[in-house]
């Protein structure tokens, strides 16, 4: 159990820098609330901070349950354990990465895309259940040319860890509990986060 994104943050540092992880990395948070725990654990190993802005296509009338994850570049991936019709994904599929556009734009506020190429890339995020939005960020970054992409999150169910590991050349969890049920009941506090706050928390990491 984690206090808060804080707490869950400087351990996913820690851990990182035990590794021997530290300023030549860059460090990029899935919005939202994996930017909050990324802005502590690029501050904890000194590097740059960032965002890789994928989304979430939810099931027609279950939204939270995901059916497939677009990338920055408009590529969907489905889920392969839920059918769905092809027509439903691609057509919100275009929607999600229209919206993952516009909070692009928003959270860089004209900034330029980091650098990725021959360095190590560490995605972070606040938990993972499904895996897709994190599978998505992954092969977005493999195609940026990073020399190593690096999955550090505090929390992930155990399905996801098999579908995760061979996309990654490391995958750094502090918890992968039996009894996964959502991201939030590892937190004692998993308040929801802002475009602004995110913007903030980027903006303060501009050094």
């Amino acid at each position: 159990m984690f206090r808060d994104r804080v707490d869950a943050g400087e351990r996913v540092a820690a851990q990182l820098k035990a590794m021997g992880y530290g300023p030549s990395a860059v460090v990029l948070g899935i919005p939202r609330g994996g930017v909050e725990l990324a802005a502590v654990v690029a501050r904890g190993l000194g590097a740059p901070l960032d965002v890789v802005v994928v989304r979430k296509i939810g099931a027609p009338g279950n939204p939270e349950f995901a059916v497939g994850a677009v990338d920055p570049d408009g590529r969907v991936i489905a889920n392969p354990e839920a059918w769905v019709d092809p027509h439903y994904l691609e057509r919100t599929g275009e929607v999600e990465h229209r919206e993952a556009l516009r909070r692009l734009a928003e959270y860089r506020g004209g900034r330029p895309e980091p650098a990725l190429e021959g360095r190590d890339a560490i995605v972070v995020d606040d938990g993972i259940a499904t895996g897709l939005t994190a599978l998505a960020a992954i092969r977005w970054l493999v195609g940026r040319g990073a020399k190593r992409v690096v999955l550090a999150v505090p929390v992930i169910a155990p399905s996801a860890v098999g579908m995760l590991t061979p996309e990654v050349d490391e995958l750094v969890a502090l918890e992968v509990p039996r009894g996964f049920f959502a991201v939030g009941a590892h937190y004692e506090r998993f308040g929801q986060l802002t475009d602004g706050e995110v913007k903030a928390l980027l903006a303060g990491a501009q050094v």
